[in-house]
């Protein structure tokens, strides 16, 4: 009877052994998170509004994604305007929200006063990618007004409209990349301490005076973080009406490179925000940009006209270590093993 019982529990041990062989081979763990070692294929969820997907809700298709899923989720958004706070939290890494186009899949909101709990989309999470979307804030001048915060590391954004007033993208942890992208607000509407490149994104200021573009949050120079905008284009409403940053942190670290600067941009270029100290720690660059605001003759004399050299380290995806983490998009779609249900309000 012991023999059977030996015999027995072998099998079990052994079949459970293969059950976790088969499972780790299709993933990978980095940094205690759990990813796809094959990210061409992906879970596929589809949203619209008039009922024709898994759901009506963006937020809900998100919330039906398990913690730390072993596969790459695909979340295809239907034309439409969803009215929602979205959040993709921190235990829900390698998703995709693709709209139909930047145009006709919008996401708005239009929370104020409170810098997180304001935003219409919140990233957490990592590996996050979104594409063809539309994230709006409409509350307007008064207040911090959010349309984007990323937090989460190896974030990407393509085609996608970013639209606020006041801190419209927080930009404030992790490395991440944003392409032909169109950013647009009035006051320091590109804000944080991330590592980020933008490259061919159009940057809109909708100030009437005395507006910025960004305001990087550096603090030391052992950080490695700071923005790049590499072939991007600055318009405004206003001639003169906008400077290019100014230091949220001492170290704050800003470059412009091959960018088209419109007259929007006021002549002085930065700020040292009224604290004449950070002239000297605050490294602001500027490389081979054209247009009517890209003149340096009256720029701050503490920023920097860069040579090739000094501009090599923030006109690639080098910067952002680009080759360890930007992805094509999958090219095979899979029915999700778990089950897509809306969750209730009250859960």
């Amino acid at each position: 009877m012991s023999m059977r019982r030996s015999t027995v529990s072998a099998a079990f041990f052994f079949l459970i052994l293969i059950l976790q062989l088969v499972y780790f081979m299709g993933t990978s763990t980095v940094g205690g998170v759990v990813s796809p070692t094959n990210t061409s294929s992906a879970v596929l969820i589809t949203v619209d509004q008039s009922g024709k997907g898994d759901f009506q809700r963006i937020q809900d298709a998100i919330d039906a994604v398990p913690p730390n899923f072993s596969k790459q989720v695909f979340i295809s958004i239907n034309p439409g305007v969803y009215r929602e706070r979205v959040v993709v939290p921190k235990e829900k890494p390698w998703i995709i929200l693709s709209g139909a186009n930047e145009t006709t899949t919008i996401i708005t909101w239009s929370g104020r006063w409170d810098t997180l709990q304001s935003t219409t989309l919140s990233i957490w999470a990592s590996n996050f990618v979104g594409r063809y979307l539309t994230i709006q804030n409409t509350y307007g001048p008064g207040s911090q007004a959010l349309a984007v915060s990323v937090f989460g590391d190896s974030v990407s954004f393509y085609a996608c409209r970013m639209l606020s007033y006041q801190d419209t993208l927080y930009d404030m942890s992790g490395r991440h990349y944003y392409h032909n992208c169109y950013i647009e607000g009035a006051t320091d509407f590109i804000f944080g301490n991330a590592l980020s490149l933008f490259e061919k994104c159009h940057i809109h200021s909708i100030s009437k005076n005395g507006g910025a573009i960004t305001a990087q949050k550096r603090s030391s120079s052992d950080e490695n973080t700071g923005y790049s905008f590499l072939a991007c284009k600055l318009t405004g409403e206003r001639p003169r009406s906008v400077i290019l940053g100014r230091p949220w942190g001492p170290y704050s670290r800003v470059v412009y490179a091959y960018t088209y600067m419109s007259n929007a941009i006021l002549p002085q270029g930065w700020s040292d925000w009224h604290n004449a100290t950070r002239q000297r720690t605050a490294y602001y660059g500027e490389y081979k940009c054209y247009g009517s605001g890209s003149r340096s003759s009256r720029r701050v004399k503490w920023s920097h006209q860069l040579t090739s050299d000094e501009a090599m380290p923030f006109i690639n995806k080098s910067m952002i270590n680009g080759s360890d983490w930007l992805r094509p998009l999958p090219t095979h779609f899979m029915k999700a093993d778990f089950p897509l249900v809306p969750r209730k309000m009250d859960e």
